[in-house]
């Protein structure tokens, strides 16, 4: 009888360790309230790229990404919840199917990253929690997002993985299996985070394997090792943020 008590605690603790287990849609949900939750669905938001302007608004359910062009037409490329377009001084261009979906990709890209976790509740997104990791010391959830045919675009076949703080749940790294132009492999550490009216926003680091064939669920290990080659910083300056009410 003496081992019975201590045998039912341990029990115990394993049955609640098992109820608080978070899943891939929580752990998800709580990155994106993290970063800012429910204010980036009512909000503008302005910032320079590669010194091009990016602004993008969400208000009730529709939403406007664009870029400004420094060119002297004016341009602006335009995605809303009706699709692509573009203006010059402002009048819509009619442009090939093939180059406005060109333009497209790239606008939406860029907004995507930015925004980061936001936009990982879509419909499209597929979501799996693997095994956790640690990495310089910290620990991660790490899941997987995969997207579905319907509504997940052209790239939809793309992998992404995310890092995020078992601590404060913010996406400390991401990385992502790409198959178009023969292919490759990027991996992104976070750095220089900053918080604006309430949303969160991050610089990164991009790396790539020397290998584009290695094990893609292994790239974390291979950057705890230094094995990762630096190509670029992937910067945004200049945002801004206004809420709507």
């Amino acid at each position: 009888m003496k081992f019975f008590i201590p045998f039912l605690t341990l029990l115990l603790i394993s049955c609640n360790q098992k109820k608080t287990e978070l899943t891939a849609d929580q752990v998800i949900d709580k990155a994106i309230e993290t970063a800012g939750g429910h204010l980036y669905e009512n909000a503008e938001v302005t910032f320079t790229f590669r010194n091009i302007i990016y602004k993008s608004e969400r208000q009730n359910g529709q939403f406007s990404l664009q870029r400004i062009l420094p060119d002297t037409l004016n341009t602006i490329d335009i995605i809303t919840n009706e699709g692509f377009y573009r203006l010059q001084k402002g009048e819509r261009v009619t442009l090939p199917d093939t180059v406005a979906f060109k333009y497209m990709e790239s606008v939406n890209s860029v907004h995507y990253f930015n925004q980061l976790p936001y936009g990982l509740n879509d419909p499209a997104v597929q979501k799996k929690l693997l095994e956790p990791v640690t990495i310089k010391g910290k620990e991660y959830y790490k899941v997987e997002i995969t997207f579905s045919k319907e509504g997940g675009g052209v790239d939809f076949e793309d992998l992404f993985l995310y890092w995020i703080s078992k601590d404060n749940f913010t996406v400390d790294y991401l990385a992502y299996k790409f198959f178009t132009n023969d292919g490759g492999i990027r991996f992104r550490e976070s750095y220089n985070p900053r918080v604006i009216e309430g949303i969160r926003f991050m610089d990164y680091k991009n790396f790539r394997p020397e290998d584009k064939d290695i094990d893609f669920y292994e790239v974390d290990a291979l950057f705890e090792k230094d094995k990762l080659v630096e190509l670029s910083l992937v910067e945004t300056n200049k945002i801004k943020v206004r809420l709507y009410n």
